[in-house]
Protein backbone atom coordinates (compact mmCIF):
# COMPACT_ATOMS: atom_id res chain seq x y z
CA UNK A 1 0.00 0.00 0.00
CA UNK A 2 1.07 3.58 -0.95
CA UNK A 3 0.14 6.61 -0.29
CA UNK A 4 0.46 9.87 -2.18
CA UNK A 5 0.48 13.59 -0.70
CA UNK A 6 0.85 15.60 -3.18
CA UNK A 7 -2.97 14.96 -4.36
CA UNK A 8 -3.03 19.09 -4.72
CA UNK A 9 -0.38 19.44 -6.79
CA UNK A 10 -1.13 16.23 -9.10
CA UNK A 11 -4.64 17.90 -9.51
CA UNK A 12 -2.91 20.97 -10.36
CA UNK A 13 -0.54 19.22 -13.22
CA UNK A 14 -3.71 17.15 -14.64
CA UNK A 15 -6.11 19.90 -14.16
CA UNK A 16 -8.43 21.21 -16.88
CA UNK A 17 -7.89 25.15 -16.73
CA UNK A 18 -4.98 26.91 -15.33
CA UNK A 19 -3.22 25.28 -12.00
CA UNK A 20 -5.86 25.69 -9.34
CA UNK A 21 -6.48 22.28 -7.58
CA UNK A 22 -10.40 23.37 -7.94
CA UNK A 23 -12.28 19.73 -7.29
CA UNK A 24 -9.91 19.12 -4.15
CA UNK A 25 -10.33 22.34 -2.82
CA UNK A 26 -14.09 22.21 -3.14
CA UNK A 27 -14.22 19.08 -0.77
CA UNK A 28 -11.10 20.32 1.48
CA UNK A 29 -12.45 23.88 2.48
CA UNK A 30 -16.03 22.08 3.84
CA UNK A 31 -13.91 19.14 6.00
CA UNK A 32 -11.07 22.13 6.96
CA UNK A 33 -14.32 23.99 8.10
CA UNK A 34 -16.27 21.26 9.99
CA UNK A 35 -13.29 20.65 11.71
CA UNK A 36 -12.63 24.26 12.74
CA UNK A 37 -15.99 24.41 13.88
CA UNK A 38 -15.60 21.65 16.47
CA UNK A 39 -12.55 22.73 17.57
CA UNK A 40 -14.16 26.34 18.70
CA UNK A 41 -15.18 26.78 22.30
CA UNK A 42 -18.90 26.02 23.06
CA UNK A 43 -19.41 29.74 23.96
CA UNK A 44 -17.98 31.17 20.82
CA UNK A 45 -21.04 30.28 18.03
CA UNK A 46 -20.90 33.91 16.67
CA UNK A 47 -16.82 32.38 15.64
CA UNK A 48 -19.05 29.06 14.52
CA UNK A 49 -21.49 30.98 11.86
CA UNK A 50 -18.36 32.84 10.83
CA UNK A 51 -16.68 30.11 9.87
CA UNK A 52 -19.49 27.80 8.08
CA UNK A 53 -20.25 31.31 6.32
CA UNK A 54 -17.10 32.03 5.00
CA UNK A 55 -16.28 28.39 3.92
CA UNK A 56 -19.47 28.03 2.34
CA UNK A 57 -19.05 31.54 0.03
CA UNK A 58 -15.95 30.36 -0.18
CA UNK A 59 -16.83 27.16 -1.81
CA UNK A 60 -20.01 28.89 -3.72
CA UNK A 61 -17.51 31.32 -5.28
CA UNK A 62 -15.01 28.44 -6.38
CA UNK A 63 -17.75 26.61 -8.28
CA UNK A 64 -18.48 29.72 -10.14
CA UNK A 65 -14.75 30.34 -11.27
CA UNK A 66 -15.68 25.92 -12.23
CA UNK A 67 -18.23 27.34 -14.36
CA UNK A 68 -16.48 29.98 -15.82
CA UNK A 69 -14.01 28.19 -16.42
CA UNK A 70 -15.59 24.85 -18.35
CA UNK A 71 -14.38 23.68 -21.73
CA UNK A 72 -18.52 24.06 -22.97
CA UNK A 73 -17.31 22.14 -26.48
CA UNK A 74 -15.67 19.37 -24.31
CA UNK A 75 -17.74 16.04 -24.14
CA UNK A 76 -14.94 14.15 -21.67
CA UNK A 77 -14.27 15.41 -17.85
CA UNK A 78 -12.38 18.36 -17.00
CA UNK A 79 -10.13 19.48 -13.89
CA UNK A 80 -8.92 16.35 -13.68
CA UNK A 81 -7.17 15.15 -10.68
CA UNK A 82 -5.98 11.22 -10.45
CA UNK A 83 -3.57 10.38 -8.15
CA UNK A 84 -3.11 6.61 -7.05
CA UNK A 85 -3.93 6.30 -2.81
CA UNK A 86 -3.57 2.56 -2.63
CA UNK A 87 -1.72 1.34 -5.13
CA UNK A 88 -2.10 -2.60 -4.37
CA UNK A 89 -6.09 -2.39 -4.72
CA UNK A 90 -5.71 -0.11 -7.59
CA UNK A 91 -7.79 3.06 -5.87
CA UNK A 92 -7.16 6.82 -6.58
CA UNK A 93 -8.20 9.81 -6.04
CA UNK A 94 -9.42 10.26 -9.18
CA UNK A 95 -11.79 13.51 -9.74
CA UNK A 96 -13.14 15.04 -12.34
CA UNK A 97 -16.54 16.90 -13.70
CA UNK A 98 -18.48 16.67 -17.13
CA UNK A 99 -21.51 18.36 -18.64
CA UNK A 100 -23.24 16.35 -16.53
CA UNK A 101 -22.24 16.87 -13.17
CA UNK A 102 -21.13 20.41 -13.44
CA UNK A 103 -24.66 22.20 -12.80
CA UNK A 104 -24.82 19.57 -9.50
CA UNK A 105 -21.63 20.80 -8.42
CA UNK A 106 -22.37 24.33 -8.71
CA UNK A 107 -26.30 23.62 -7.18
CA UNK A 108 -24.47 21.99 -4.42
CA UNK A 109 -22.14 24.88 -3.74
CA UNK A 110 -24.50 27.73 -4.11
CA UNK A 111 -27.38 26.00 -2.33
CA UNK A 112 -25.60 25.54 1.00
CA UNK A 113 -24.31 29.06 1.59
CA UNK A 114 -28.29 30.32 1.52
CA UNK A 115 -28.98 27.35 3.89
CA UNK A 116 -27.17 28.62 6.37
CA UNK A 117 -27.15 32.36 5.76
CA UNK A 118 -31.49 31.94 5.66
CA UNK A 119 -32.19 29.14 8.07
CA UNK A 120 -31.72 29.55 12.08
CA UNK A 121 -31.38 25.96 13.63
CA UNK A 122 -32.78 27.56 16.77
CA UNK A 123 -30.01 25.29 19.25
CA UNK A 124 -27.09 23.64 19.32
CA UNK A 125 -25.95 25.85 16.12
CA UNK A 126 -21.79 24.51 16.37
CA UNK A 127 -22.38 20.62 15.85
CA UNK A 128 -25.34 21.63 13.00
CA UNK A 129 -23.15 23.65 11.79
CA UNK A 130 -20.64 21.15 11.37
CA UNK A 131 -22.95 18.77 10.32
CA UNK A 132 -23.71 20.73 7.48
CA UNK A 133 -19.72 21.12 5.95
CA UNK A 134 -19.38 17.89 6.29
CA UNK A 135 -22.72 16.72 4.51
CA UNK A 136 -21.74 19.49 1.91
CA UNK A 137 -18.17 17.92 1.41
CA UNK A 138 -19.85 14.62 0.71
CA UNK A 139 -22.13 15.50 -1.65
CA UNK A 140 -19.78 17.35 -4.24
CA UNK A 141 -17.41 14.58 -3.50
CA UNK A 142 -19.76 12.38 -4.63
CA UNK A 143 -20.50 14.20 -7.86
CA UNK A 144 -17.03 14.35 -8.51
CA UNK A 145 -15.57 11.42 -8.10
CA UNK A 146 -14.14 8.97 -11.03
CA UNK A 147 -13.46 5.84 -8.58
CA UNK A 148 -15.79 3.77 -7.29
CA UNK A 149 -14.04 3.08 -4.12
CA UNK A 150 -13.84 6.84 -3.62
CA UNK A 151 -17.45 7.28 -4.69
CA UNK A 152 -18.58 4.85 -2.49
CA UNK A 153 -16.76 6.55 0.45
CA UNK A 154 -18.43 10.00 -0.14
CA UNK A 155 -21.38 8.35 -1.08
CA UNK A 156 -21.81 6.87 2.15
CA UNK A 157 -20.38 9.98 4.14
CA UNK A 158 -23.44 11.91 3.60
CA UNK A 159 -25.90 9.32 5.56
CA UNK A 160 -24.43 10.33 8.58
CA UNK A 161 -24.37 14.54 8.51
CA UNK A 162 -28.14 13.95 7.49
CA UNK A 163 -28.88 11.82 10.34
CA UNK A 164 -27.71 13.77 12.94
CA UNK A 165 -29.86 16.23 11.53
CA UNK A 166 -33.25 14.68 11.33
CA UNK A 167 -32.71 13.32 14.43
CA UNK A 168 -31.11 16.98 16.37
CA UNK A 169 -33.11 19.28 14.78
CA UNK A 170 -36.07 17.93 13.37
CA UNK A 171 -39.68 17.86 14.44
CA UNK A 172 -41.96 15.56 16.70
CA UNK A 173 -41.29 12.24 15.31
CA UNK A 174 -37.46 12.98 14.10
CA UNK A 175 -36.05 10.24 15.63
CA UNK A 176 -38.21 7.59 13.60
CA UNK A 177 -37.91 9.51 10.87
CA UNK A 178 -34.07 9.62 10.81
CA UNK A 179 -33.70 6.06 11.64
CA UNK A 180 -35.59 5.28 9.10
CA UNK A 181 -33.94 7.28 5.99
CA UNK A 182 -30.62 6.01 7.72
CA UNK A 183 -31.64 2.00 7.86
CA UNK A 184 -33.18 1.82 4.39
CA UNK A 185 -30.17 3.94 2.19
CA UNK A 186 -27.69 2.33 4.40
CA UNK A 187 -29.20 -1.36 3.08
CA UNK A 188 -29.26 0.24 -0.10
CA UNK A 189 -25.66 0.91 -0.16
CA UNK A 190 -24.68 -2.81 1.20
CA UNK A 191 -26.01 -3.85 -2.52
CA UNK A 192 -23.45 -1.15 -4.04
CA UNK A 193 -20.69 -2.48 -2.14
CA UNK A 194 -20.41 -5.83 -3.53
CA UNK A 195 -21.21 -4.58 -6.92
CA UNK A 196 -18.36 -2.59 -6.57
CA UNK A 197 -16.16 -4.91 -5.31
CA UNK A 198 -16.99 -7.52 -7.78
CA UNK A 199 -17.38 -5.22 -10.81
CA UNK A 200 -13.28 -4.34 -9.83
CA UNK A 201 -11.82 -7.76 -9.53
CA UNK A 202 -13.94 -9.04 -12.19
CA UNK A 203 -12.82 -6.51 -14.57
CA UNK A 204 -9.19 -7.12 -13.54
CA UNK A 205 -9.19 -10.16 -15.80
CA UNK A 206 -9.85 -7.90 -18.94
CA UNK A 207 -7.60 -4.80 -17.65
CA UNK A 208 -4.87 -7.15 -16.43
CA UNK A 209 -4.81 -5.71 -12.96
CA UNK A 210 -7.14 -4.89 -10.10
CA UNK A 211 -8.43 -1.21 -10.28
CA UNK A 212 -11.58 0.97 -9.43
CA UNK A 213 -11.14 3.26 -11.82
CA UNK A 214 -14.36 4.32 -13.49
CA UNK A 215 -13.32 5.09 -16.71
CA UNK A 216 -10.47 2.36 -16.98
CA UNK A 217 -13.12 -0.39 -16.41
CA UNK A 218 -16.23 1.39 -18.26
CA UNK A 219 -13.64 1.72 -21.60
CA UNK A 220 -11.73 -1.75 -21.15
CA UNK A 221 -13.81 -4.17 -19.19
CA UNK A 222 -15.98 -6.76 -20.91
CA UNK A 223 -18.83 -8.64 -19.13
CA UNK A 224 -20.58 -11.44 -20.02
CA UNK A 225 -24.34 -10.13 -20.69
CA UNK A 226 -25.84 -12.10 -16.90
CA UNK A 227 -22.76 -10.58 -15.08
CA UNK A 228 -23.46 -7.16 -16.09
CA UNK A 229 -27.17 -7.42 -15.42
CA UNK A 230 -26.19 -8.93 -11.99
CA UNK A 231 -23.66 -6.32 -11.17
CA UNK A 232 -25.95 -3.06 -12.52
CA UNK A 233 -28.54 -4.20 -10.25
CA UNK A 234 -26.60 -4.10 -7.17
CA UNK A 235 -25.60 -0.74 -7.94
CA UNK A 236 -29.46 0.21 -9.21
CA UNK A 237 -30.50 -0.67 -5.68
CA UNK A 238 -28.89 1.84 -4.13
CA UNK A 239 -29.86 4.58 -6.21
CA UNK A 240 -33.40 3.41 -6.28
CA UNK A 241 -33.49 3.64 -3.01
CA UNK A 242 -32.01 7.11 -2.81
CA UNK A 243 -33.69 8.59 -5.34
CA UNK A 244 -36.13 7.29 -4.20
CA UNK A 245 -38.16 5.14 -7.00
CA UNK A 246 -41.33 3.65 -6.45
CA UNK A 247 -41.92 1.23 -3.90
CA UNK A 248 -38.59 2.19 -2.03
CA UNK A 249 -39.80 5.44 -1.14
CA UNK A 250 -41.36 5.44 1.76
CA UNK A 251 -38.51 6.84 4.02
CA UNK A 252 -38.86 10.05 1.58
CA UNK A 253 -42.18 11.71 2.81
CA UNK A 254 -41.03 10.97 6.61
CA UNK A 255 -37.86 12.43 6.25
CA UNK A 256 -38.76 15.70 4.55
CA UNK A 257 -41.76 15.86 7.31
CA UNK A 258 -39.24 15.87 10.13
CA UNK A 259 -36.21 17.22 9.01
CA UNK A 260 -35.07 20.90 9.86
CA UNK A 261 -35.90 23.36 6.94
CA UNK A 262 -32.11 23.65 6.06
CA UNK A 263 -31.93 19.30 5.86
CA UNK A 264 -35.27 19.49 3.39
CA UNK A 265 -33.91 22.43 1.46
CA UNK A 266 -30.18 20.04 1.06
CA UNK A 267 -32.36 16.65 0.99
CA UNK A 268 -34.26 17.98 -2.13
CA UNK A 269 -31.82 19.85 -4.02
CA UNK A 270 -28.77 18.38 -4.32
CA UNK A 271 -29.13 14.53 -1.97
CA UNK A 272 -31.66 12.75 -3.91
CA UNK A 273 -29.80 13.52 -7.15
CA UNK A 274 -27.11 11.30 -6.07
CA UNK A 275 -29.51 8.48 -7.19
CA UNK A 276 -30.19 10.36 -10.50
CA UNK A 277 -26.69 11.22 -11.27
CA UNK A 278 -25.96 7.28 -10.23
CA UNK A 279 -27.65 5.93 -12.81
CA UNK A 280 -26.48 8.07 -15.35
CA UNK A 281 -22.49 8.14 -14.38
CA UNK A 282 -22.04 4.67 -13.35
CA UNK A 283 -25.42 2.50 -14.22
CA UNK A 284 -25.41 3.64 -18.18
CA UNK A 285 -21.66 4.39 -18.34
CA UNK A 286 -20.64 0.95 -16.66
CA UNK A 287 -23.70 -1.78 -17.99
CA UNK A 288 -25.41 0.30 -20.92
CA UNK A 289 -26.32 -3.54 -22.05
CA UNK A 290 -27.60 -4.21 -18.53
CA UNK A 291 -29.24 -0.68 -18.99
CA UNK A 292 -30.73 -1.40 -22.21
CA UNK A 293 -31.95 -4.82 -21.22
CA UNK A 294 -33.37 -3.84 -17.89
CA UNK A 295 -35.12 -0.33 -19.33
CA UNK A 296 -38.92 -1.38 -19.47
CA UNK A 297 -38.58 -2.00 -15.57
CA UNK A 298 -37.13 1.40 -14.96
CA UNK A 299 -39.59 3.39 -17.34
CA UNK A 300 -42.26 1.45 -15.59
CA UNK A 301 -41.22 2.00 -12.23
CA UNK A 302 -40.83 6.12 -13.07
CA UNK A 303 -44.29 6.53 -14.22
CA UNK A 304 -45.95 5.14 -11.42
CA UNK A 305 -44.00 7.27 -9.09
CA UNK A 306 -45.21 10.35 -11.30
CA UNK A 307 -48.59 9.02 -10.71
CA UNK A 308 -48.11 8.12 -7.46
CA UNK A 309 -46.43 10.82 -5.62
CA UNK A 310 -49.03 13.45 -7.60
CA UNK A 311 -51.94 11.39 -6.50
CA UNK A 312 -50.87 11.04 -3.02
CA UNK A 313 -49.63 14.77 -2.88
CA UNK A 314 -53.41 15.89 -3.86
CA UNK A 315 -54.45 14.19 -0.41
CA UNK A 316 -51.77 15.65 1.94
CA UNK A 317 -53.21 17.22 4.47
CA UNK A 318 -49.59 18.82 5.62
CA UNK A 319 -48.17 21.52 3.15
CA UNK A 320 -44.40 19.93 4.21
CA UNK A 321 -45.39 16.53 3.39
CA UNK A 322 -47.70 17.78 0.24
CA UNK A 323 -44.20 19.37 -1.12
CA UNK A 324 -42.20 15.39 -0.55
CA UNK A 325 -44.46 13.61 -2.25
CA UNK A 326 -44.24 16.00 -4.88
CA UNK A 327 -40.38 15.32 -5.38
CA UNK A 328 -41.30 11.59 -5.95
CA UNK A 329 -43.31 12.87 -8.82
CA UNK A 330 -40.71 15.06 -10.29
CA UNK A 331 -37.97 13.14 -9.62
CA UNK A 332 -39.75 9.93 -11.85
CA UNK A 333 -39.80 12.39 -14.88
CA UNK A 334 -35.92 11.90 -14.26
CA UNK A 335 -35.72 8.53 -14.32
CA UNK A 336 -38.19 8.56 -17.62
CA UNK A 337 -35.72 10.53 -18.63
CA UNK A 338 -32.91 8.55 -18.15
CA UNK A 339 -34.27 5.61 -19.68
CA UNK A 340 -35.36 6.55 -22.86
CA UNK A 341 -31.73 6.79 -24.01
CA UNK A 342 -32.47 9.63 -26.32
CA UNK A 343 -30.11 13.14 -26.09
CA UNK A 344 -32.83 15.46 -25.94
CA UNK A 345 -34.27 12.93 -22.80
CA UNK A 346 -30.94 12.49 -20.64
CA UNK A 347 -30.47 16.53 -21.49
CA UNK A 348 -33.78 16.78 -19.76
CA UNK A 349 -33.07 14.97 -17.12
CA UNK A 350 -29.79 16.28 -16.24
CA UNK A 351 -31.23 20.10 -16.12
CA UNK A 352 -34.07 18.57 -14.54
CA UNK A 353 -32.25 17.50 -11.69
CA UNK A 354 -30.87 20.82 -11.23
CA UNK A 355 -34.52 22.84 -12.14
CA UNK A 356 -36.20 20.20 -9.46
CA UNK A 357 -33.04 21.39 -6.86
CA UNK A 358 -33.86 24.95 -7.25
CA UNK A 359 -37.42 24.77 -6.95
CA UNK A 360 -38.60 22.54 -3.93
CA UNK A 361 -35.34 23.55 -2.16
CA UNK A 362 -37.11 26.60 -2.40
CA UNK A 363 -40.91 25.34 -1.80
CA UNK A 364 -39.50 23.80 2.02
CA UNK A 365 -37.53 27.03 2.03
CA UNK A 366 -40.79 28.82 2.00
CA UNK A 367 -42.85 26.07 3.96
CA UNK A 368 -40.27 26.51 6.86
CA UNK A 369 -40.97 30.75 6.75
CA UNK A 370 -44.23 29.90 7.09
CA UNK A 371 -43.99 26.79 10.14
CA UNK A 372 -41.83 29.70 11.50
CA UNK A 373 -44.59 32.12 11.69
CA UNK A 374 -47.54 30.18 12.65
CA UNK A 375 -46.19 27.17 13.94
CA UNK A 376 -48.26 25.15 12.17
CA UNK A 377 -48.19 23.68 8.42
CA UNK A 378 -51.55 22.18 8.68
CA UNK A 379 -53.33 23.36 5.26
CA UNK A 380 -56.55 23.66 7.42
CA UNK A 381 -55.31 26.08 9.70
CA UNK A 382 -53.75 28.03 7.56
CA UNK A 383 -56.59 30.85 5.33
CA UNK A 384 -56.08 33.96 3.61
CA UNK A 385 -52.48 34.56 3.38
CA UNK A 386 -52.01 36.53 0.06
CA UNK A 387 -54.11 39.47 1.61
CA UNK A 388 -51.51 40.06 4.81
CA UNK A 389 -48.23 39.02 2.99
CA UNK A 390 -48.83 39.83 -0.38
CA UNK A 391 -45.09 40.03 -1.80
CA UNK A 392 -44.57 36.51 -0.13
CA UNK A 393 -47.77 34.91 -1.41
CA UNK A 394 -46.21 36.35 -4.81
CA UNK A 395 -42.55 34.86 -4.01
CA UNK A 396 -44.37 31.29 -3.21
CA UNK A 397 -46.25 31.45 -6.42
CA UNK A 398 -43.38 31.87 -9.04
CA UNK A 399 -41.86 29.06 -7.14
CA UNK A 400 -45.12 26.91 -6.89
CA UNK A 401 -45.73 28.41 -10.88
CA UNK A 402 -42.29 26.78 -11.74
CA UNK A 403 -42.62 23.27 -10.08
CA UNK A 404 -46.09 22.43 -12.21
CA UNK A 405 -43.94 23.25 -15.89
CA UNK A 406 -45.56 26.73 -16.70
CA UNK A 407 -43.77 27.88 -19.40
CA UNK A 408 -41.27 30.48 -19.11
CA UNK A 409 -40.09 29.24 -16.07
CA UNK A 410 -37.85 26.73 -15.41
CA UNK A 411 -39.08 23.66 -14.69
CA UNK A 412 -40.78 23.72 -17.99
CA UNK A 413 -37.29 23.02 -19.92
CA UNK A 414 -36.84 20.08 -18.12
CA UNK A 415 -40.11 18.43 -18.60
CA UNK A 416 -40.55 18.99 -22.26
CA UNK A 417 -37.34 18.01 -22.86
CA UNK A 418 -37.89 14.62 -20.77
CA UNK A 419 -41.25 13.92 -22.78
CA UNK A 420 -40.27 14.89 -26.34
CA UNK A 421 -37.02 13.06 -25.92
CA UNK A 422 -39.03 10.04 -24.38
CA UNK A 423 -41.70 9.98 -26.93
CA UNK A 424 -39.02 8.51 -29.72
CA UNK A 425 -37.92 5.49 -27.50
CA UNK A 426 -40.83 4.89 -24.72
CA UNK A 427 -43.81 6.40 -26.59
CA UNK A 428 -46.38 5.11 -24.42
CA UNK A 429 -44.77 5.72 -20.88
CA UNK A 430 -44.35 9.13 -22.12
CA UNK A 431 -47.87 9.47 -22.68
CA UNK A 432 -49.08 8.18 -19.62
CA UNK A 433 -46.34 10.86 -17.72
CA UNK A 434 -48.02 13.54 -19.37
CA UNK A 435 -51.06 12.93 -16.88
CA UNK A 436 -48.49 13.72 -14.07
CA UNK A 437 -48.08 17.77 -14.96
CA UNK A 438 -51.65 17.71 -15.07
CA UNK A 439 -52.15 16.31 -11.28
CA UNK A 440 -48.71 19.06 -10.27
CA UNK A 441 -51.09 21.69 -11.59
CA UNK A 442 -54.42 19.77 -9.50
CA UNK A 443 -52.23 19.42 -5.96
CA UNK A 444 -50.31 22.64 -6.07
CA UNK A 445 -52.58 25.26 -7.54
CA UNK A 446 -55.57 23.49 -5.02
CA UNK A 447 -52.78 23.92 -1.79
CA UNK A 448 -51.60 27.69 -3.12
CA UNK A 449 -55.85 28.45 -2.79
CA UNK A 450 -56.51 27.01 -0.04
CA UNK A 451 -53.46 28.76 2.13
CA UNK A 452 -53.46 32.06 0.18
CA UNK A 453 -56.66 32.60 -0.94
CA UNK A 454 -59.94 33.59 1.30
CA UNK A 455 -60.34 35.23 4.21
CA UNK A 456 -57.45 34.80 6.93
CA UNK A 457 -58.39 34.04 10.27
CA UNK A 458 -57.68 35.61 13.27
CA UNK A 459 -53.97 33.97 13.80
CA UNK A 460 -53.01 34.22 10.40
CA UNK A 461 -54.07 38.34 10.42
CA UNK A 462 -50.74 38.77 12.18
CA UNK A 463 -48.81 36.63 9.35
CA UNK A 464 -45.82 39.08 8.96
CA UNK A 465 -44.76 39.95 5.43
CA UNK A 466 -41.36 38.41 4.13
CA UNK A 467 -38.59 40.31 5.39
CA UNK A 468 -35.35 41.35 4.05
CA UNK A 469 -32.67 38.87 5.05
CA UNK A 470 -35.52 36.58 3.71
CA UNK A 471 -35.87 38.11 0.08
CA UNK A 472 -32.07 38.43 -0.36
CA UNK A 473 -32.00 34.53 0.62
CA UNK A 474 -34.96 33.81 -1.45
CA UNK A 475 -33.56 35.96 -4.57
CA UNK A 476 -31.78 33.65 -5.81
CA UNK A 477 -33.91 30.91 -6.29
CA UNK A 478 -36.31 33.02 -8.07
CA UNK A 479 -33.31 34.46 -10.85
CA UNK A 480 -32.36 31.04 -11.34
CA UNK A 481 -36.12 30.01 -11.98
CA UNK A 482 -36.96 32.66 -13.83
CA UNK A 483 -33.47 32.88 -16.06
CA UNK A 484 -33.50 28.93 -16.97
CA UNK A 485 -37.10 29.31 -17.92
CA UNK A 486 -36.19 32.15 -20.33
CA UNK A 487 -32.73 31.21 -21.45
CA UNK A 488 -31.57 28.05 -20.83
CA UNK A 489 -28.82 27.41 -23.49
CA UNK A 490 -26.28 28.05 -20.86
CA UNK A 491 -27.19 25.35 -19.54
CA UNK A 492 -27.99 22.81 -22.18
CA UNK A 493 -24.79 23.77 -24.45
CA UNK A 494 -22.74 22.76 -21.61
CA UNK A 495 -24.87 19.59 -21.24
CA UNK A 496 -25.10 18.13 -24.57
CA UNK A 497 -22.00 17.23 -25.30
CA UNK A 498 -21.51 14.71 -22.53
CA UNK A 499 -24.73 13.41 -23.08
CA UNK A 500 -24.23 12.51 -26.64
CA UNK A 501 -21.17 10.91 -25.61
CA UNK A 502 -22.91 8.74 -22.77
CA UNK A 503 -25.66 8.04 -25.37
CA UNK A 504 -23.03 7.16 -28.00
CA UNK A 505 -21.85 4.86 -25.60
CA UNK A 506 -25.34 3.04 -24.80
CA UNK A 507 -25.32 2.55 -28.64
CA UNK A 508 -21.91 0.98 -29.43
CA UNK A 509 -22.09 -1.30 -26.42
CA UNK A 510 -25.34 -2.34 -26.01
CA UNK A 511 -28.85 -3.10 -28.63
CA UNK A 512 -30.25 0.13 -28.31
CA UNK A 513 -30.85 1.84 -31.96
CA UNK A 514 -30.69 5.97 -31.65
CA UNK A 515 -33.58 7.37 -33.19
CA UNK A 516 -32.33 9.66 -36.28
CA UNK A 517 -32.62 13.27 -36.77
CA UNK A 518 -36.12 13.94 -37.67
CA UNK A 519 -37.81 10.25 -36.41
CA UNK A 520 -40.66 10.31 -34.71
CA UNK A 521 -40.35 7.00 -33.47
CA UNK A 522 -36.67 5.13 -32.43
CA UNK A 523 -36.44 1.65 -32.32
CA UNK A 524 -35.80 -0.67 -29.77
CA UNK A 525 -34.67 -4.25 -29.12
CA UNK A 526 -33.02 -6.04 -26.51
CA UNK A 527 -31.64 -9.55 -26.46
CA UNK A 528 -32.53 -11.71 -23.64
CA UNK A 529 -30.71 -14.51 -24.59
CA UNK A 530 -27.29 -15.71 -24.00
CA UNK A 531 -25.35 -14.90 -20.93
CA UNK A 532 -22.06 -15.47 -22.64
CA UNK A 533 -22.55 -12.26 -24.32
CA UNK A 534 -20.03 -9.26 -23.58
CA UNK A 535 -21.40 -6.56 -21.77
CA UNK A 536 -19.15 -4.59 -23.85
CA UNK A 537 -20.37 -6.61 -27.09
CA UNK A 538 -23.46 -5.12 -28.73
CA UNK A 539 -23.95 -6.26 -32.75
CA UNK A 540 -25.54 -2.06 -33.43
CA UNK A 541 -24.56 -0.57 -36.31
CA UNK A 542 -26.69 1.79 -36.97
CA UNK A 543 -25.94 4.64 -34.19
CA UNK A 544 -24.94 7.86 -36.14
CA UNK A 545 -24.71 10.31 -33.45
CA UNK A 546 -27.41 11.46 -31.15
CA UNK A 547 -30.70 12.58 -31.07
CA UNK A 548 -31.47 16.51 -30.72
Amino acid sequence: MTGRVEVLAAEAAHGGSGSFPILSMLIVVPIVAAAAITLTGARRTDWAKLIAVASSVTTGAMSVWLLASFDRDADGFQFVSDVTWIERWGIGWHLGVDGISLFLVVLTALLFPLAIVGIDPHHDSKPYLAWLMMLEAGVIGSFVSLDLFLFFLFFEIVLVPMYFLIGGWGYESREYAAMKFYLYTFLGSAFMFVSITATAFLAADDLGRVTFDLVEIAEGADFAASTGRWLFFGFAVAFAVKVPIFPLHTWLPDAHTQAPTAGSVVLAGVMLKLGTYGFLRFGLYLFPEAAVWSRSLWLTLGVIGIIYGAIAATMQTDLKRLVAYSSIAHLGFIVLGTFAFTSQSISGSVIQMVNHGVSTGALFLLVGMIYERRQTRAISELNGLQSVAPIFAAGFMVVMLSSIGVPGLNGFVGEYLILIGSFQTARWWAVVATAGVILAALYLLWAYQRVFHGEPTDDDRTFPELRFTEALVLVPFLVAIVFTGVYPKPLLERIEPSVDRLVAHVVDNSSHEDPTIGSQRGEFTVEHGGSDAGEHGGDDESGEGADR
